[in-house]
C-alpha cells in the first residue's frame, strides 16, 4: 500500500468541467443558527464532498462571501448550492415544497440513532443546530423526524461540523445502498 498524489486521486474522480452533469443526492442540508464561520466552511466543504442538493443557511448563520468561510471550504462555497434565509420557517416551508422531508440532528423525546434512517425517508434535510444551544425549539417543532449520534462519554454532543459531516455521510450510505436494491 501506498499514498495516492493529488494527480491521482484528481484522475478518479470526475473532470471539475463534467460535474454539472452527474446528479446530486436527495440529501440536503440546513444550519440554523451555526456561530462558527470555520464550522459552515467545514460544512460546506462536507456537503461538497457528498454531492448533497442544496445547503440552507438559516438565522444568524454567517454565509458566504466571508474569507473565514473560504478557509475551510476550500472553494466549495462555489460547489454546493446554497441559499439563505433569515427566518428557517421559509427554508423548511420551500424546502417541503420539494417533498423534502425535514430531519433534526438532535436529542429529543422520538429521536432514533442515525444510522437508522431508511431510504423510504428520502429525499430529506439534515438539519443541524447552534454549537452551544442545538435545533432551535421552532425547527424542532417543524420537523417531520428526528437523529441522534449516541454518546458513549461524559459530553452529550459533538462539534456542529463533525457531527454534520458523521451524519450526512451516512445517510449518503443508506440512500446509495437502497438505490441499488
Amino acid at each position: 500500500m501506498r499514498k495516492l498524489s493529488h494527480d491521482e486521486i484528481s484522475a478518479r474522480r470526475v473532470p471539475r468541467h463534467d460535474i454539472d452533469t452527474i446528479e446530486r443526492l436527495p440529501i440536503y442540508g440546513m444550519l440554523d443558527n451555526i456561530r462558527s464561520l470555520y464550522n459552515v466552511g467545514s460544512m460546506f466543504r462536507t456537503s461538497d464532498g457528498a454531492r448533497i442538493s442544496r445547503l440552507l443557511l438559516t438565522g444568524f448563520t454567517p454565509h458566504p462571501p466571508r474569507k473565514e468561510i473560504d478557509k475551510t471550504a476550500l472553494g466549495a462555497t462555489s460547489t454546493v448550492p446554497w441559499t439563505y434565509y433569515h427566518d428557517p420557517a421559509e427554508g423548511i416551508a420551500e424546502t417541503r415544497k420539494q417533498g423534502v422531508r425535514i430531519c433534526v440532528l438532535e436529542h429529543t423525546t422520538h429521536s432514533i440513532p442515525y444510522y437508522e434512517i431508511t431510504p423510504d425517508l428520502f429525499p430529506l434535510c439534515l438539519v443541524v443546530g447552534n454549537e452551544l444551544t442545538g435545533v432551535t425549539p421552532g425547527v424542532v417543532a417543524q420537523a417531520d423526524l428526528a437523529i441522534e449520534i449516541p454518546m458513549f462519554g461524559v459530553k452529550q454532543s459533538l462539534n456542529a461540523a463533525v457531527a454534520y459531516g458523521i451524519a450526512v455521510f451516512e445517510l449518503v450510505r443508506i440512500w446509495k445502498a437502497g438505490a441499488k436494491r
